[in-house]
């Protein structure tokens, strides 16, 4: 999928497909990239994300932008969606910390087991929002809860595309049991660290992918000065 999103993207942002063209048939870019449908897809899905192409239902996909600025997912922005998510996860975590139960432990716990065994993509994303509103709740304040239940789908949105795009799952689990381990120690101060700390990781590859190194710039060391 990878490679098919890389191939369609760099095709846009070279201008072989320009603002308003229309991308090829499903069955046309299966066949020409040898690819299955379900992995064309979920690249349509991911260029889609970052604000590249629209589908509109029973009329193909189409060119949008040629650049990317700021990927979607579902109703929010991610910067839009990762403000929020410091400025309410990091306090939710100090918060849990202070306040977890045992039946908390317990539930993080096996949440993170079942992480960490999981090798479906799809099983793994939905496993990753339920962790996240585990945490919300261990902070025994309702309204934490319902908000990050209201960006729900939009977190899911982008925990696939960065396990898609980042090979972020294995990273994940590692930063998901260390913010535990904090919650089971009952420190405030390394539970903020540990959200702190996966939220920026999060950015992080958010920022690789929408913004890659570029690798074909020859080095100038050597060059004759103009």
């Amino acid at each position: 999928m990878e490679a098919v999103f890389g191939h369609l993207r760099g095709a846009i942002e070279r201008g072989e497909y320009v603002v308003g063209d229309k991308l090829p048939s499903e069955a046309e870019l299966c066949r020409t990239l040898e690819v299955s449908r379900p992995v064309l897809r979920e690249a349509l899905r991911a260029l889609q994300a970052m604000g590249l192409t629209v589908s509109k239902t029973g009329r193909g996909t189409f060119v949008v932008a040629n650049t990317v600025e700021d990927p979607t997912f579902g109703d929010y922005a991610a910067s839009d969606l990762l403000e929020v998510r410091r400025h309410v996860e990091i306090p939710v975590a100090g918060y849990a910390a202070l306040r977890r139960t045992p039946e908390d432990l317990d539930h993080l716990t096996h949440l993170l087991d079942r992480m960490e065994r999981e090798t479906d993509t799809t099983a793994w994303v939905a496993l990753d929002t339920v962790f996240h509103l585990a945490v919300a709740e261990a902070s025994r304040n309702p309204v934490f809860r319902r908000v990050i239940e209201e960006i729900r789908d939009a977190l899911a949105r982008q925990s696939a595309f960065l396990n898609e795009l980042g090979d972020r799952r294995e990273q994940s689990n590692c930063e998901h049991r260390a913010i535990v381990e904090a919650l089971i120690d009952g420190s405030e101060p390394d539970a903020v660290e540990a959200m702190s700390h996966h939220l920026h990781r999060v950015e992080a590859t958010l920022t690789d992918i929408v913004r890659p190194q570029r690798t074909d710039i020859p080095p100038t060391e050597g060059r004759p000065e103009a």
